[in-house]
Parts: structure tokens; C-alpha cells; sequence
């Protein structure tokens, strides 16, 4: 009769799962299937200067906030990252962000290049960065169109998508979003696999030890 096998219980520190991509490439949809399909990852709530659109709720989508309350954040070191994006202001609030990663909870962030780069400068040992590429140019064009924007704001994302393409390779991976179910798989798998890296094991180091002795 075999007896049943204990399974250790290892605390992990949590990661902060940095998705950026120019505007069409789908990242946004890509969040909330992540979010649908994983547990213990929760999505980071920025606070923003710009007006709510339809549908959008406040703390759930973003916090609202005036710009001299943004500047306010920003002076007292209260945001991890700031940008601004076509006239408008954009950030991370710090505290939450560092709860739940002391928790062992990941944290999903949308956010440019720019954000990417200032959250690298000082989390750099809990980042890990990921570029979505839309499938062409083409496709790119088509899916902002398919948004109903202006002919003048198309014009303007699809000069913003060039400089943001252009930083790519400052991240740790890239998906090709040509099909969505298999860049939802190749996100999963970049997860699974960060949660497994041996620093990020609290206590791991521990463990072994006390194996050892009782070899």
C-alpha cells in the first residue's frame, strides 16, 4: 500500500508581467484572457488624466484623476512609472503593486515603452517584459480602422506604432499576435516558466538543506 506524497509548500515572490505592443496589436484582449485562464495574477490599475470612455469604471479600469493630482503622485514618489500618451497622462501606483508582490500574487501591466523602461530601471528583479507585434502593418491598419477612429488618429497611431516597434528588443520576449489562441499559449507558457525561476523560490535554498540532511 503506497503511502501518499507530501507535497512542500515553497512561498514564491510575485512577478510583474509587463505586456506592451503599439495600439491594434491586441494586447489589451490578450490581458483579459490571461486573466480569465490563470489564478493568482491580478491586473495593475493605472491612474490616467484622461476622460472615462463608455462602459469604463473607476478603480476597475483605471483611477480618474485631475492632472495637477497626477503631478501631485508623481512628485511624491508615489507612482512606479509615468508616461505621457497623445495628451494625456498615464502611471502605476506603487503601493499596491508591491503588497501583492510580497503576497506571492503576479501583476499584469499595460503599458508603453516608456513605462516598461522606468519599471526596468528599478524593479528590475521582479520584471518580466513581453512585446506583442501585430502580424503586419496591414493587419495593424485594418484593426484600427475596424475601431471606427478618425482618419487623422489612425494616421497618428500608425506613426506612434513605428516608434514603438522600434523598441522590441529591450524586451525579454516578443509574441507575433497573427492568431490568437497561440499567443494566449505562448503568454501562459512565458508565465509558467518565470514562476518556476529559482530566485523567485522564497525559502527554496531551505529546503534543500533540510532534504539533504535526511539523505
Amino acid at each position: 500500500m503506497s503511502s501518499a506524497v507530501h507535497s512542500p509548500t515553497i512561498e514564491r515572490r510575485g512577478i510583474m508581467l509587463v505586456l506592451s505592443s503599439p495600439s491594434g496589436a491586441g494586447k489589451t484582449t490578450l490581458a483579459r484572457r490571461l486573466l480569465a485562464c490563470e489564478s493568482g495574477i491580478e491586473m495593475s490599475v493605472s491612474v490616467t488624466t484622461r476622460k472615462p470612455r463608455p462602459g469604463e469604471e473607476e478603480g476597475k479600469d483605471y483611477y480618474f484623476v485631475s492632472e495637477s493630482e497626477f503631478r501631485r503622485m508623481r512628485d511624491a514618489g508615489e507612482l512606479l512609472e509615468w508616461a505621457r500618451v497623445f495628451d494625456n497622462y498615464y502611471g502605476t501606483p506603487r503601493l499596491p503593486v508591491e503588497r501583492a508582490l510580497a503576497a506571492g500574487r503576479d501583476v499584469l501591466f499595460d503599458v508603453d515603452w516608456q513605462g516598461a523602461q522606468q519599471l526596468n530601471e528599478k524593479v528590475s528583479q521582479d520584471l518580466v517584459r513581453v512585446f506583442i507585434l501585430p502580424p503586419s502593418g496591414e493587419v495593424l491598419e485594418q484593426r484600427l480602422k475596424s475601431r471606427r477612429e478618425e482618419p487623422e488618429v489612425i494616421k497618428r497611431r500608425m506613426a506612434e506604432a513605428a516608434a514603438e516597434i522600434s523598441h522590441w528588443a529591450e524586451y525579454d520576449y516578443v509574441i507575433i499576435n497573427s492568431d490568437l489562441e497561440t499567443s494566449v499559449a505562448g503568454l501562459r507558457a512565458i508565465l509558467a516558466a518565470e514562476r518556476l525561476r529559482r530566485e523567485r523560490l522564497l525559502g527554496l535554498s531551505e529546503f534543500v538543506r533540510e532534504m539533504q540532511k535526511s539523505l
